[in-house]
C-alpha cells in the first residue's frame, strides 16, 4: 500500500471526523462547555462552505494524494462524494447542498439556544 493511499485515507477520515464535529459538536458543549470555542468557529466554515458552493481544501488535498497514489479521483467535493451517496439515492445538487447547510445551521443555533438558557446565559 502507497503512502499516497494512506495518507488520503486519513485525511478522508480527518474529514469525515470534522464533518460530524460540525454538524454534532454543539451537543459536546453541553458536557463540556469549552468545546464551543472549537465548535462554532468550525461550524461557520462548515456552513459557509456549503451555502457559498465552495469545495473544502481537504477535498484536492485528498485527490492530489490519490493521483500520487496512482488511484482514480473524483469530481465534486466530500459530502457529494461520500455522504450523498450514503444519505440520498440522488446526486447532490444545489438545493440538497443548501438543506444540508441550513438543518446544520438550525440544529446548531437550536442546540447553543439550550445550552445558553440552561446555563443561566453564562459561558
Amino acid at each position: 500500500m502507497s503512502v499516497f493511499r494512506v495518507a488520503a485515507d486519513l485525511v478522508v477520515a480527518l474529514h469525515g471526523a470534522f464533518a460530524l464535529f460540525v454538524a454534532l459538536g454543539a451537543l459536546l458543549a453541553f458536557r463540556w462547555r469549552r468545546v464551543m470555542w472549537a465548535h462554532v468557529p468550525a461550524a461557520a466554515w462548515g456552513m459557509l462552505i456549503e451555502f457559498s458552493g465552495w469545495a473544502c481544501p481537504l477535498t484536492p488535498l485528498e485527490n492530489a494524494l490519490r493521483l500520487r497514489a496512482g488511484d482514480a479521483v473524483y469530481s465534486g467535493d466530500f459530502i457529494q462524494h461520500y455522504v450523498v451517496p450514503a444519505l440520498y439515492p440522488a446526486n447532490l445538487t444545489r438545493e440538497t447542498q443548501l438543506a444540508i447547510g441550513s438543518a446544520a445551521l438550525l440544529f446548531n443555533v437550536l442546540m447553543y439556544c439550550c445550552l445558553f438558557h440552561r446555563r443561566g446565559h453564562a459561558l
